[in-house]
């Protein structure tokens, strides 16, 4: 069985202390090597679900206006979100066929090149949709985004959450590179937490996780014991890999877009989070059949954490502002 019964249960207020070994200088390294890594100049935008065939999805990326769609083959399609005849806002157009029409003087875009409307490179990876901004990214592109490894669709059962927060993305990033924090922050989600592996500051590759023991609580004292490793595959995502213990192979993938342009007074950051739960147990095939049930279950957990989370990168960003951060 999965569950564990905690008989040594601890307050708390009563729990070990971890803020010495959260060292600010460890957190600091692991967002240098993330940030030193390439991104393609990609960025993820929305929730595969939420780009759809029958009306556009707006959204901003680095101060860049946007519109998504489905065109008349399902491909999902981004392009500058200003109609280039007046400049229309083009999220508040119609789909109709595939085909963006435009609801002021009915322009209509579909998907190509048009009167100096062009569209951007798109990757959906059946989860989440990325858009390449090269001039937003100031990076070598790349063709596709280092997207991280999941289970395949019919084994799994994911859902994405978004949130928007006052801050940079390295603030979310970071927040996500202290593990050290969740059993004090989070105490009706983790208890027992124990950092196991702390890379060197010179560390590369394999050897660059964080790698945590940690129990997930359900009631009470009743828990759900698991190994995590903590990775950044690029300069803005943040993977969380469960690698022994009940759901092994389940991530949960964590990716911070600016919504404003750099050096912005109050810069707003994106959070969107896919939660790919995996199971080999023969029960949760009924998981998979109930999916749809489960998707604003596991949304609303990872709003609860992030309410917390978000304030952590808030507060964070807020200090470095005021040139008052310690770390």
């Amino acid at each position: 069985m999965p569950l564990r019964w905690r008989r040594e249960a601890v307050a708390w207020d009563r729990q070990r202390p971890t803020w010495r070994e959260a060292r600010p200088a460890s957190i600091a390294a692991a967002l240098r090597r993330a940030q030193a890594r390439p991104s393609g100049n990609w960025f993820v935008v929305a929730d595969s679900r939420d780009v759809r065939p029958d009306r556009p999805l707006g959204r901003s990326v680095a101060g860049v206006e946007l519109v998504l769609w489905r065109d008349a083959d399902g491909t999902a399609v981004a392009g500058p979100g200003a109609c280039p005849h007046l400049g229309a806002p083009l999220k508040d157009a119609v789909v109709r066929c595939g085909t963006l029409i435009c609801h002021w003087h009915g322009m209509r875009l579909d998907g190509r090149s048009a009167a100096g409307w062009q569209p951007w490179p798109v990757h959906d990876d059946g989860l989440l949709v990325w858009v390449r901004l090269d001039a937003a990214g100031g990076e070598t592109p790349t063709e596709r985004p280092v997207v991280p490894l999941r289970g395949t669709g019919g084994e799994t059962v994911s859902a994405v959450w978004t949130g928007f927060g006052v801050c940079e993305p390295e603030d979310v990033v970071a927040n996500r590179l202290d593990p050290w924090h969740g059993a004090w922050l989070h105490p009706y989600s983790f208890v027992d937490l124990k950092v196991l592996k702390v890379p060197s500051d010179a560390a590369v590759g394999d050897d660059d996780a964080l790698v945590v023991d940690v129990a997930f609580k359900l009631a009470g004292r009743a828990v759900v014991p698991v190994r995590a490793a903590f990775t950044a595959p690029d300069p803005r995502t943040v993977v969380m890999r469960i690698e022994e213990g009940e759901g092994a192979g389940s991530v949960v993938e964590t990716h911070a877009t600016p919504l404003t342009a750099p050096g912005a007074d109050a810069p707003r950051t994106a959070v969107v989070e896919a939660v790919v739960a995996a199971s080999d147990r023969r029960g949760f095939a009924a998981a998979r059949a109930t999916s749809p049930l489960l998707r604003p279950l596991i949304r609303a957990a990872a709003g609860r954490l992030w309410r917390d989370d978000l304030a952590y990168a808030e507060r964070r960003w807020s200090l470095r502002r005021q040139g008052r951060f310690p770390g």
